[in-house]
């Protein structure tokens, strides 16, 4: 018994929030990327036409952007524990009531909003957390902590498949809310604000010892409020990146399966390339974060920037299936490299005293982002019956990215 104590003694507490992190964000990740396996349900079930169907989502993202910031104050004020149950439990809710709606605008509530409450700080609240644990191993623990995410892109999205070929779409979904119970609400409880709540140190180190970047942190906390924030060239350098980021990634996976099928392949064909940019993301971070922890996170986000730049490009003169399959390893190795070290890199700049608060504020970029991408996408493709526009213009803002990268300096602020 004595030996598993002393086991016990040796692993960093810091793992153990990485590994709850990792199972909730296979939940919250999964849920949030599973909305088009259950659109043809809605729109069927409740005869809605295909806007009113993207509607529900596109609502659910207006309100992510609110409750985004919400939890990264929450999450700075109240600790990981509390704003993970909360989180847990809404998602359980909502899914389970949806499944249960028996009209169109119901859905607009138990979907929308609830889900909104439940996902909407998924980024914030996981990034946040893992920055304040690790200082040494910050970008590996980063790395390891979002394969959670896309883990549960990967595997929750066929499952939702399976499910409603098996039990309808309704009792998919309360299935899917009960699983959400069944994982978040327990992991929840092992979590933990910072090392310090337990006496450690951050990445481990002895109680009471500091080392002499560590000492610095905690001496001198970097608490930069939030209207001195808005006044740094920094501040909106990663608010326009993270737009354009968003902007250029979920025209990506919104459009990049149509675009496949009009090429002439099939449905599963097509689906395979989300597939594959899932694993790729995975391999991206963790590789990232190794890469972040020795050398200059601008300089990988840059890098894989470049790499995400030429893939669009590509998707220009693609006609064959592998290159499809090739794009999608590509796309989605750069994204999860990208995804690490610019997380490394806002971290590094405002420090960690609040950083819930400003991933909160940065996630809203993100949002506007995602909403305007995918439906510029459809715009153009419907004004010309192609994408190629649509890609030059993607090329095009991620170049925009670069430089914006490139141009970012590193603020002290005190």
């Amino acid at each position: 018994m004595s030996s598993i104590f002393q086991i016990k003694d040796r692993i960093f507490y810091g793992w153990v929030v990485v590994a709850a992190i990792i199972a909730s964000g296979f939940i919250m990740m999964g849920v949030n990327s599973s909305f088009g396996v259950f659109f043809k349900s809605l729109e069927g079930t409740f005869d809605l036409t295909r806007a009113t169907t993207s509607a529900i989502l596109s609502g659910r993202m207006a309100f992510s952007s609110v409750f985004a910031f919400l939890g990264g104050w929450a999450i700075d004020r109240y600790g990981p524990r509390v704003v993970f149950s909360v989180m847990g439990f809404f998602i359980g809710l909502s899914l389970i009531l949806t499944g249960q709606a028996t009209s169109a605008w119901q859905l607009f509530i138990t979907y929308s909003l609830l889900l909104a409450v439940g996902v909407g700080a998924a980024y914030v609240v996981m990034t946040s957390t893992v920055l304040r644990w690790f200082d040494r191993k910050r970008g590996l623990a980063l790395g390891i902590a979002g394969s959670g995410g896309g883990l549960g892109t990967a595997s929750i999205a066929p499952l939702a498949a399976f499910l409603i070929a098996s039990f309808e779409w309704r009792n998919a979904l309360m299935i899917l809310g009960g699983m959400a119970w069944l994982i978040i609400l327990p992991v929840a409880q092992l979590m933990k604000k910072d090392p310090y709540e337990i006496g450690a140190s951050p990445d481990g180190t002895a109680p009471g010892y500091q080392t002499p970047e560590v000492e610095q942190s905690v001496t001198s906390p970097q608490k930069v409020p939030l209207r001195r924030m808005f006044r740094t060239t920094s501040f909106w350098s990663f608010l326009f990146i993270s737009l354009l980021i968003a902007f250029s990634v979920f025209f990506v996976i919104t459009h990049i399966v149509p675009h496949a099928i009009d090429l002439g392949f099939s449905t599963i064909e097509s689906a395979t390339i989300l597939s594959l940019a899932g694993i790729a993301m995975i391999a991206g971070r963790l590789i990232a974060g190794v890469i972040t922890d020795k050398l200059s996170a601008k300089a990988v986000a840059i890098v894989c920037s470049l790499f995400q730049f030429a893939a669009i490009l590509w998707l220009v003169r693609i006609r064959g299936l592998w290159m499809l399959y090739l794009f999608g390893l590509i796309h989605g190795f750069a994204l999860g490299g990208f995804a690490t070290a610019f997380t490394v890199l806002i971290g590094r700049t405002f420090g960690l005293e609040d950083i819930g608060k400003i991933l909160g504020v940065l996630e809203i970029g993100i949002f506007v982002g995602a909403t305007l991408g995918p439906f510029l996408g459809g715009l153009i493709f419907d004004a010309n019956s192609s994408y190629t526009l649509a890609f030059l213009i993607m090329a095009g803002t991620v170049l925009a990215r670069i430089l914006l990268q490139i141009l970012l300096k590193q603020e002290t602020m005190r």
